[in-house]
């Protein structure tokens, strides 16, 4: 059986028999179908859709060895999260405005600026960002008063984490999901802790939901 997270800029994929998933660009997955997929593509892609806040809640579940947590995961073009208390869902959000293409943007940053994220350190200040899109201004604007790109870039993503961290509720520890868990600038830029638990998150809820519904025996 096949599982999917179809994201903006790329799809998971989990073919239930090999057992480990794998990463392709959204762009050369062209004529890939799923048995059962989330994701903001799965309704023309997949022969069962699944919500992507049921599918991060039920991955967090499996991945959390804890009752009471709070789990954001950041795309390429929103960001959402559950919050559980006592192993029930307290609270959820999603938010695509607030979110909008923010990893996609930073990842379109770090390939026009050459810039490599495992490098930089966090600047002291942030820009305060509320839109990935519009929130580029600010690094043009700090290039053009004399601070270098990287150092603009970098005060960019430390305001993206922090809008993210208050869209979460501001949690002491927070547990992150998606591809920015690969970007050491973007997690060392929230306050507090911060856990990665990598891109595989909703695959991981995907395959806990099927086995429970009886689609398919792992």
């Amino acid at each position: 059986m096949l599982l999917a997270d179809f994201g903006t800029s790329y799809v998971k994929l989990l073919d239930t028999a090999a057992g480990e998933p794998r990463l392709l660009a959204t762009k050369d997955a062209v004529g890939i179908t799923a048995d059962v997929a989330t994701g903001h593509n799965s309704l023309k892609r997949a022969k069962r859709s699944v919500n992507e806040l049921t599918a991060l809640a039920k991955g967090g579940g499996v991945l959390i060895a804890e009752d009471s947590y709070t789990l954001l995961d950041c795309g390429s073009r929103d960001i959402k999260f559950v919050r559980f208390e006592q192993g029930r869902v307290k609270d959820m959000g999603w938010n695509t405005e607030c979110g909008a293409s923010m990893g996609f943007t930073i990842e379109l940053l770090a390939r026009y600026y050459h810039l490599d994220y495992r490098t930089m350190t966090v600047p002291r200040r942030s820009f305060s960002v509320t839109c990935g899109v519009l929130g580029m201004s600010h690094i043009f604007d700090a290039v053009i008063e004399g601070a270098s790109e990287a150092e603009a870039v970098a005060r960019f993503i430390k305001g993206i984490a922090l809008n993210a961290f208050v869209f979460a509720g501001s949690p002491e520890k927070l547990y992150l999901s998606g591809g920015l868990c690969d970007n050491p600038l973007f997690i060392q830029s929230f306050p507090g802790q911060v856990i990665p638990l990598g891109r595989f998150v909703l695959l991981t809820g995907l395959r806990a939901l099927t086995a429970e519904n009886g689609v398919f025996a792992p």
